[in-house]
């Protein structure tokens, strides 16, 4: 096939749609199809563009892991401000777009969430070449920005609303990443013969248990400490201010058995950062953004792995891929989201739950990890047998495929589960 996806996000850029993309379209490409990712130049979270890259309006063409990449131009912005996001999400889908209109047509098209401006940029070029649109939902935005507060209701959330439901109907077909959101999808009217659900996973070859990396814990004074990692956007959603509070209660009760270290970069960053210095939280490090080829190094150098979004009711659809990733290391998560996140984590047996934003559950949960040594061994083991049994990347490539496959001979009904 002839594939052209339509991704926000792509590699070096390390955040979840950037890796799923990257890692099913190198699949793809490895089986024989023809693979072109339509997207920007790589600059999130800062907003800054990665050296050896140029924001131009000259298209920027290269090729990685045999897939075939089309930068466009972008007005970049990093992730604070509503009205620049906005603008760098619409510049995003008039350039692809544009750049489309002069391209020989594919096999299929899909786009990717989770804004849906580049959702619209797969369905216009759809329209336009008369091909398969298939959309994959990873969040239901405009949603999940009211969420994390940075919007609210009025005429311009209604207009974002109403333009969300007019990109569901002009899909060929949906793509969901979670139950969650499927759910969501069947409440805003999509028939569920039009949805099927490819959640995330984990590229299980580069995410195995080895031997913790030495460098990485003396390099951050970590030294003998049960190390707790968050490692993702340190962003509005993260709700990070829980490790802050349960830093300060371990310091209260004189318990200095842990450290937590937070590698990554967002919007929260640079205020938690400024928020330990001046409360002299001697506990917590920040690593910074890392290169996507880097994060095993830091997760063998983790004895529990955080996971943590703010306590809203949208969250509970979620399943961020860093559950995946830890589990396929053999490290047990520390959960704090709710829904189907918890469910997954408490059917793999791979980690303990807490109530999000909760700073004494979570302080709880560390302590039983070193009070009982064995546990965090027993709970990586069996995560990690569930992760390889239901989330391994190569076989949801095939499935992908396959789906894909059939709107290409012409079957719209796509194959559903």
């Amino acid at each position: 096939m002839k594939i052209w996806f339509f991704s926000h996000y792509f590699f070096p850029e390390g955040n979840a749609p950037a890796t799923r993309v990257h890692q099913l379209c190198r699949r793809w490409a490895e089986a024989g199809h023809d693979v072109t990712v339509i997207t920007g130049v790589p600059n999130v979270p800062a907003g800054v563009v990665y050296d050896g890259y140029q924001n131009r309006v000259r298209l920027q063409v290269e090729t990685i892991d045999r897939v075939r990449i089309l930068r466009v131009w972008t007005y970049i912005a990093a992730n604070q401000r509503l009205v620049r996001r906005v603008l760098n999400y619409a510049s995003f889908m008039c350039s692809a777009v544009l750049v489309a209109m002069f391209r020989p047509r594919p096999d299929v098209i899909i786009a990717t969430s989770p804004q849906f401006f580049c959702g619209w940029a797969g369905a216009i070029a759809a329209w336009l070449k008369r091909r398969p649109f298939v959309l994959e939902v990873r969040d239901l935005w405009p949603e999940s920005i009211v969420a994390v507060g940075a919007m609210k209701r009025g005429a311009l959330l209604r207009s974002l609303e109403w333009l969300e439901r007019r990109l569901y109907r002009a899909a060929t077909h949906i793509v969901a990443v979670g139950e969650g959101y499927r759910r969501g999808l069947l409440e805003r009217g999509v028939e569920s013969t039009r949805i099927t659900l490819i959640p995330n996973g984990v590229d299980a070859n580069l995410y195995q248990p080895r031997a913790p990396d030495g460098e990485i814990r003396s390099n951050y004074g970590l030294g003998g400490k049960l190390v707790c990692s968050y490692v993702g956007t340190i962003g509005m959603a993260s709700g990070l201010d829980v490790v802050l509070r349960a830093a300060r209660l371990l310091a209260d009760s004189e318990d200095s058995r842990f450290a937590f270290l937070l590698v990554g970069d967002g919007a929260d960053r640079e205020k938690l950062e400024r928020r330990v210095a001046e409360a002299g939280l001697a506990g917590i490090h920040f690593a910074g953004r890392q290169p996507k080829s880097q994060i095993p190094g830091f997760l063998s150098a983790t004895d529990v792995c955080l996971v943590h979004l703010r306590k809203k009711p949208l969250f509970r659809d979620v399943l961020p891929s860093k559950i995946f990733e830890a589990l396929a290391m053999e490290k047990p998560v520390l959960l704090g989201v709710e829904g189907e996140a918890a469910a997954l984590v408490e059917r793999s047996g791979g980690g303990l739950c807490f109530e999000p934003e909760n700073e004494r559950e979570l302080v709880a949960g560390l302590r039983r990890f070193a009070d009982e040594p064995d546990l965090g061994v027993s709970l990586g083991r069996a995560g990690r047998a569930y992760a390889l049994e239901h989330f391994d990347r190569d076989r949801q490539a095939r499935d992908y495929a396959l789906l894909l496959q059939r709107f290409v001979a012409g079957d719209t009904t796509g194959g559903r589960r």
